[in-house]
């Protein structure tokens, strides 16, 4: 039965892959191979793992104890039920976060930020693009941000080559950004809600890589991009026809970025789990928005408030999580992953290379699971090198394709960038940076 699992996994994965060229949604495979997975194994569980391995499977010796002696449907439902809190707290932090993101937007709040960006030569517009997205990232995260940033450049850099090219960097920045931080990129958040890696911690190892892997790209990209661009920026800072008044943007913009940056202190201050913190956020933002409302015409009221900003949460997105972390889950429950930690360590001389791998990895395969399955794959304690170095190689490793990273994908649809352009233009720069930052993070590590 283990095979067949296993082929299901990989014909899922492959749709994911093949999302674009299929037509068909990344979420609708993600769902079925997570429900039908679990579904053969917990069907089969008496053929694939004798009942005295139940223990095995936890990773609380307590537990494990509280188990041993338990009929064998109890303990898998026990575990699965395990596995599903813990998805639901990943799924809650991220509804909660893209909320607050799209009711700052709603609210134009982030237009503070991009209409002060005035310069018109290219190599002044490039270092001001990649060190606000590098830093936007880490605050919001690597998705907003490149669809802020890419809707900014398509105002204000008219030649497509040129536009293309700081679309490139930006993607390269919005990973290497999110990577440094726990509400910067899903994956961090992951290894920080699974108390894998630690807020200070996180941000103290992995800011300097992660700068160096903006910097490199950056510093070759400078030396392509002379002169100025064409154009001027009045379609950059024109208004639209939403009455929204200055201490509106302002109101939302202190807000929302307060809100974010309250979650790690509620994490630490509390010990509650990181996604009661961002509702906690949600929440006080939804309470101003109310009363704010009544300060607004009908028309625009109907399109800044939280119900309006909830229906543009993209739920496919929230629902591909779901489906593939079912699925990373049930490989997990069958000691698959374990098995497959062991033959990496057994043909790669170290787990610095085994993460860097799995970092290259994640430009061709998304890196989510990738995350999830590294996570199944080995118990070592919080702030442990490996998770470290994980964490940025997830990260950032995507940018080297431009199918490699949400922000890639985001970027890839708003501006149509090719694959066959992107590969030859900017994943050399990126691959380089890439490969930078991981030395970085790796020397520092041995210091």
């Amino acid at each position: 039965m283990i095979p067949l699992i296993l082929c299901i996994f990989v014909l899922g994965y492959l749709a994911i892959a093949l999302e674009h060229k299929l037509h068909i949604n990344k979420a609708a495979p993600a769902l079925f191979i997570g429900i039908v997975c679990w579904s053969l194994y917990v069907c089969n569980v008496g053929t694939l793992m004798p009942q005295d391995a139940i223990p095995g499977w936890f990773n609380e010796e307590s537990l494990a104890e509280q188990v041993q002696n338990i009929p064998l449907h109890f303990a898998i439902e026990n575990q699965h039920l395990l596995q599903t809190g813990e998805i639901a707290s990943i799924l809650f932090f991220l509804m909660g976060a893209m909320t607050i993101v799209e009711l700052v937007d709603a609210h134009e709040g982030f237009a503070i930020v991009t209409n002060r960006i005035r310069t018109k030569r290219k190599s002044t517009l490039l270092w001001t693009i990649g060190l606000l997205t590098f830093f936007m990232s880490a605050v919001l995260d690597n998705l907003t941000t490149t669809i802020v940033m890419v809707s900014l450049l398509k105002k204000i850099v008219h030649q497509r080559e040129d536009r293309l090219r700081f679309v490139g960097l930006v993607v390269i920045a919005a990973n290497a950004g999110g990577a440094w931080t726990p509400i910067g990129d899903v994956t961090t958040t992951m290894l920080w809600i699974k108390h894998k890696i630690g807020t200070v911690e996180v941000m103290s190892e992995l800011w300097l890589g992660s700068l160096v892997c903006l910097l490199v790209p950056l510093i070759g990209l400078t030396f392509l991009m002379r002169g100025n661009i064409s154009g001027d920026f009045d379609a950059a800072t024109a208004k639209d026809d939403k009455n929204i008044q200055p201490w509106h943007q302002w109101l939302f913009l202190i807000l929302g970025l307060v809100g974010l940056l309250a979650v790690p202190v509620f994490k630490s201050t509390t010990h509650l789990p990181p996604y009661m913190g961002m509702l906690l956020s949600l929440s006080v933002l939804w309470i101003v928005s109310e009363f704010v409302s009544h300060t607004m015409d009908e028309a625009t009221r109907s399109s800044t408030g939280v119900l309006a900003a909830l229906r543009r949460v993209d739920m496919s997105s929230i629902l591909f999580f779901l489906g593939i972390l079912l699925a990373v889950g049930s490989l997990g429950a069958m000691g698959i992953l374990r098995a497959a930690a062991e033959w990496l360590d057994s043909v790669l001389p170290n787990r610095d290379l085994v993460a860097v791998v799995i970092g290259l990895v994640s430009s061709v395969v998304d890196n989510v699971p990738l995350v999830a399955a590294g996570i199944e794959m080995y118990t070592l304690p919080i702030n442990d090198p490996f998770w470290m170095l994980l964490a940025y190689c997830a990260g950032t490793g995507g940018s080297c394709l431009i199918i490699g990273s949400a922000a890639g994908v985001a970027a890839m649809g708003l501006e149509h960038v090719d694959f066959v352009w992107y590969l030859r233009k900017v994943a050399p720069w990126a691959l380089l940076g890439y490969i930078s930052g991981a030395i970085v993070v790796i020397v520092q590590q041995q210091m």
